[in-house]
C-alpha cells in the first residue's frame, strides 16, 4: 500500500511569502521540501552543488525557487552566499538544515580526512548555516530552524559510523539551539526519518533483501516517500506549530 498521490493535504497561510532556506535542496527529501513550500506559496531559496538536478526542479517547479551552487563544506563559501540571499529577501523565516551524505563505510575505511569531510557536510554546515541566519530571525522576532537528523543513531545503524555520529549530534545542536534562541521567539526542532524511498536510495541500495528489512522492522509494511518528510517539516515551519521547540520528531513508519 502507498500514500494516496491525489490526496489534499493541508495548506498553511502563515507560511505565504515566508522566505524559506533549503540546504541540499535538488534532489531527494531536499527536493520534495523546496517543492512543498513553493506549493505554499512560500519565497524559496536552496543550496546545492547538483546543478542538473537543480536545474531540472527549478524548471519543473517555473522558475520559482531560486538556486545558489555552494558547496556546504566551505564554510567560507557558505557564508558568502547567505549574505547574498539575505541581500536578496532581506531576511529568513525558515531554515532547512536538509543537506547530508549517508556513503557506506567501513570502520576500518575511515581516515582523517573523511572524517572531517563527513562531518562538515551532515553536521558544521547545520551549525553555520543556523549562526548565519540568526540576526535576521532575532532582528523578526520569529524563526523557525529545521534539523535532519537520522533513525540511524537510534536503531543503531552499522555500516555508516561517521555518518550516524554526526546525526546523533544534530539532536545535540537542535536542544542547544533551541535554548539559546527561545527568548528571541526562533524555534528549534529536528527530524529523524527513516527508511525514505529517494531516488539515491533505489539505484545504490534498494534490493529486495533491503526492502525486506525495512518492512519487517517497520509497523507500517509500506515504503516511506520524501514527500511525507516534507510535510512534516511545512508543520513545524508554520505557525500552526508555534509552540513547539527543542523536539525531535521521528518519522519511520513505526520502526524505533
Amino acid at each position: 500500500m502507498t500514500p494516496d498521490r491525489n490526496a489534499q493535504f493541508a495548506q498553511y497561510p502563515s507560511l505565504r511569502g515566508r522566505v524559506v532556506v533549503v540546504s541540499g535542496g535538488a534532489s531527494g527529501i531536499g527536493a520534495s521540501i523546496v517543492e512543498a513550500f513553493v506549493a505554499q506559496g512560500a519565497s524559496v531559496a536552496f543550496l546545492d552543488i547538483q546543478d542538473e538536478a537543480a536545474a531540472a526542479l527549478t524548471e519543473r517547479l517555473h522558475g520559482t525557487p531560486a538556486f545558489y551552487r555552494c558547496d556546504l563544506t566551505d564554510i567560507e563559501a557558505l557564508q558568502k552566499t547567505m549574505a547574498v540571499i539575505l541581500e536578496r529577501f532581506s531576511t529568513v523565516d525558515v531554515l532547512v538544515n536538509n543537506a547530508a551524505n549517508d556513503t557506506r563505510h567501513s570502520i576500518e575505511a575511515v581516515t582523517s580526512e573523511m572524517w572531517d569531510r563527513m562531518m562538515a557536510v551532515n553536521l558544521k554546515h547545520q551549525f553555520f548555516l543556523s549562526q548565519a541566519v540568526i540576526p535576521a530571525m532575532r532582528k523578526a522576532q520569529r524563526g523557525s530552524i529545521i534539523q535532519m537528523s537520522s533513525i540511524g543513531w537510534v536503531i543503531p545503524s552499522t555500516g555508516l559510523p561517521v555518518y550516524v555520529t554526526a546525526k546523533a549530534a544534530v539532536v545535540g545542536l537542535t536542544r542547544t539551539l533551541a535554548h539559546e534562541l527561545g527568548r528571541d521567539n526562533i524555534r528549534v526542532n529536528c527530524i529523524l526519518p527513516g527508511a525514505v524511498l529517494t531516488e539515491r536510495q533505489k539505484q545504490l541500495w534498494f534490493t529486495p533483501e533491503y526492502e525486506a528489512e525495512v518492512l519487517r522492522n517497520q509497523a507500517l509494511k509500506r515504503m516511506l516517500q520524501p514527500e511525507e518528510v516534507a510535510r512534516l517539516t511545512l508543520f513545524l515551519a508554520a505557525d500552526d506549530s508555534a509552540g513547539i521547540t527543542n523536539q525531535s520528531y521521528v518519522l519511520d513508519g513505526g520502526w524505533v
